[in-house]
């Protein structure tokens, strides 16, 4: 198994992405195990909050190199199937019914700020570094971009989205990616902190004051089924491209980009 969750006598569920390896990096097997294990917590009654976090250094790396450039093998409506179900995946995060709590133990790249992005709260460490790195491999954060943007705003998602940059927990903070930054040996109790605010509060408001901000923050639906279509094609087509699969080569491969020499 690629995630593991475990449930407290509070009815506090904590899941962790378990790839250490690879720095929690998902492919289609922890997508699909991610989706189905957010499925079965919010449908059990038991479950209060949710506590997302990694094994290991790092929270999240994003999308795993060899499963992206392994869609060059694929068809379109093949790569776009694959793309939605990362859109399926992010969309059931951030709808979930019960509050969210990513627990930021580590570095977050790429998808991994999309999976930050779509929780209530986030705290992180704060020696933890955020990048959405996506445009130095010839590809997009498109998937993820309706969560970050609604997150940093569009100002700042020009920034970031388009120089790769590195930002310290500081500046996510700043910006709004995530909400506190703590030093690494108090991360525990302050995510504590949060879950003692959260399991005071009634069950039900939680769930409907959830309906209310998204409702009135993005009144026009803006994270539907088309957007999500639309930007799973988008990464489809771009990491089947030639720049994004020179991308995605060089980087595994530990050279430069063709486009860096021109």
């Amino acid at each position: 198994m690629s995630v593991h969750v475990s449930t407290d006598s509070r009815g506090v569920s904590t899941i962790t992405l378990d790839r250490p390896d690879v720095h929690n990096a998902f492919d289609d097997r922890l997508i699909a195990e991610l989706t189905a294990l957010l499925d079965r917590l919010d449908s059990d009654d038991a479950v209060r909050v949710v506590v997302l976090t990694g094994a290991g250094k790092s929270f999240s790396a994003g999308a795993d190199m060899n499963w992206m450039r392994s869609m060059a093998a694929y068809s379109r409506d093949e790569n776009i199937a694959d793309a939605l179900r990362l859109a399926e995946l992010l969309g059931r995060l951030n709808g979930l019914t019960k509050p969210t709590v990513a627990r930021v133990n580590g570095h977050a790249f790429g998808g991994g700020v999309g999976l930050i992005a779509c929780c209530d709260i986030v705290i992180a460490s704060s020696d933890a570094k955020f990048a959405l790195t996506e445009v130095r491999l010839g590809v997009l954060p498109a998937v993820i971009s309706p969560y970050v943007i609604a997150a940093i705003g569009a100002r700042q998602a020009r920034r970031y989205f388009l120089t790769a940059d590195r930002m310290d927990a500081a500046t996510a903070e700043r910006i709004g990616l995530i909400h506190r930054s703590v030093a690494p040996e108090i991360l525990n109790e302050a995510i504590e902190e949060e879950l003692r605010s959260l399991l005071a509060a009634g069950p039900q408001a939680l769930s409907i004051c959830k309906t209310l901000i998204e409702t009135v923050a993005d009144p026009a639906g803006t994270r539907s089924a088309l957007l999500q279509r639309r930007t799973a094609e988008m990464i489809a087509d771009r990491r089947a491209s030639v720049e994004g699969q020179e991308g995605l080569s060089a980087f595994l491969e530990k050279r430069r980009a063709a486009w860096l020499d021109r």
